[in-house]
């Protein structure tokens, strides 16, 4: 066994928050390594002092201080809330249907959600036995929106990240070859591909997280920098093609992981062929986690998991894995090969996936539709082969401008999720039975079909 997912003994049913001896550098933040004691100390401190109450929403900036507060909450007995997006009105829907909820965070937000607790400039130590938690218990729910367009709940215990942890450490662990990995990611804690490679590996494994999250190339470079060898960066494609064409020099990677959107063969070839690492693509969701991984650049197919079973159905895929509880269905149109791994045909849901973040086009429709004017509208994707496909609205809308409604959706929906285009019509091109021909929305926005 590598010595990353080795961990330290625990009595049945109970799990250590971080793995490892003592003195193990579990994260370097700020410009200094922080071990796995001071990591627990802090935990301590910080769980004394949290609010009262039954659920949290994490909207910690730092990677290491959500890993933090993260397992304090869980430490005092609550439970991590992850909404699909941080935009205020997505917060406060999540927030609402849990009672006693509070938002903590580590930043001044200029709109804060309702019970804000904000975490000290200095985090606080305390000292005590290892944290520990019931295994079993629900650790943290995340958030999907489904073809309703309302959020759905995903509850997760500890025991199911360390289980499908070990399998994805056990697949990729070649990359690094039984050392410990220095772990720098662009895409934020809160979303599961986020969570999973950059939070929960340090955590339950022995490798290292960064506490920064990088956007700019260049700062992507910095952050690699600041972190000892065998190097892995956690990505996106959209941020893959920006590192590719800027020209930036990398310190040498061990590998890359891309997830949220299809990777294109060609930026996988020229992004080994500029950095050197390998570049592994994971499949996942917020109701699976990850489950498959394929290497872009020479497969088209991909490699289930240990213990995965993939299994198709008519309207999409079964996937039962032993850190799931039942199997669970998704979307996705798959077709299984006679070794084992598998091939993508499409999508069956209207999931978008754009800079590590999720959504769906109904309830970005229905968040649209709320906006005080609108009496109809309709968000779609646009169709760009090779390209970041942008979101368009289709909207009737009596004495608002385009200016007007941009500004309402900003505190509505992600930034990354507003419409590139935005077109006001009379009516909306439905059918008599209330639908609406893509094709039909698609002319009105001036797009060739």
């Amino acid at each position: 066994m590598s010595a990353v997912i080795e961990t330290l003994p625990r009595p049945a049913g109970r799990c250590a928050l971080g793995t490892g001896t003592p003195e193990r550098v579990i994260a370097r933040a700020g410009g200094r390594d922080i071990a796995l004691h001071t990591f627990h100390a802090q935990v301590r401190a910080l769980a004394a002092r949290l609010p009262a109450g039954t659920h949290a929403v994490n909207l910690c900036e730092d990677r290491y201080r959500f890993m933090v507060a993260l397992c304090a909450v869980a430490l005092r007995g609550q439970v991590t809330l992850l909404p699909p997006s941080r935009a205020p009105a997505v917060v406060d829907e999540v927030m609402a249907r849990q009672p006693a909820t509070y938002a903590l965070g580590d930043q001044a937000l200029a709109v804060a959600p309702p019970h804000y607790w904000r975490l000290p400039e200095v985090l606080d130590e305390a000292d005590g036995p290892v944290p520990e938690v019931d295994e079993d218990a629900v650790f943290a729910v995340a958030f999907t929106s489904g073809s309703t367009g309302a959020p759905k709940a995903f509850p997760k215990a500890l025991a199911q990240f360390r289980a499908s942890t070990a399998q994805l450490v056990a697949a990729m662990a070649d990359l690094w070859d039984g050392a410990r990995p220095s772990i720098v990611a662009t895409v934020p804690a809160q979303h599961m591909f986020g969570l999973e490679q950059s939070v929960m590996v340090p955590l339950l494994t022995e490798a290292v997280l960064h506490g920064a999250r990088p956007f700019f190339p260049q700062d992507v470079a910095r952050a690699l920098a600041d972190v000892p060898a065998p190097r892995m960066l956690i990505t996106t494609p959209v941020h893959l093609r920006a590192l590719v064409e800027s020209g930036v020099s990398l310190p040498a990677i061990a590998g890359c992981v891309s997830a949220t959107a299809p990777l294109e063969q060609a930026l996988a070839r020229q992004a080994e062929a500029r950095f050197g690492g390998q570049v592994r693509e994971i499949f996942g969701s917020t109701e699976t986690c990850i489950f498959a991984r394929r290497r872009t650049a020479i497969e088209r197919a991909w490699t289930p998991l240990p213990g995965v079973s993939v299994q198709p159905q008519p309207d999409g895929t079964l996937i039962a894995a032993p850190h799931l509880r039942q199997p669970v269905a998704l979307a996705d149109l798959t077709e299984v090969l006679g070794d084992g791994r598998f091939i993508v045909h499409g999508r069956q849901a209207d999931l978008l996936e754009i800079a590590g973040k999720r959504a769906s086009l109904a309830d970005l429709t229905r968040r649209l539709r709320a906006v005080p004017g609108v009496r109809d509208g309709v968000m779609v994707q646009l169709d760009s082969p090779g390209k970041v496909r942008r979101i368009a609205a289709l909207v009737v809308a009596l004495g608002l401008s385009e200016g007007d409604l941009l500004a309402a959706l900003r505190g509505a929906m992600d930034p990354v999720f507003l419409p590139r285009r935005v077109r006001f019509v009379e009516a909306l091109p439905r059918t008599d039975t209330g639908k609406l021909p893509r094709a039909e929305v698609l002319r009105l926005l001036g797009e060739a079909t």
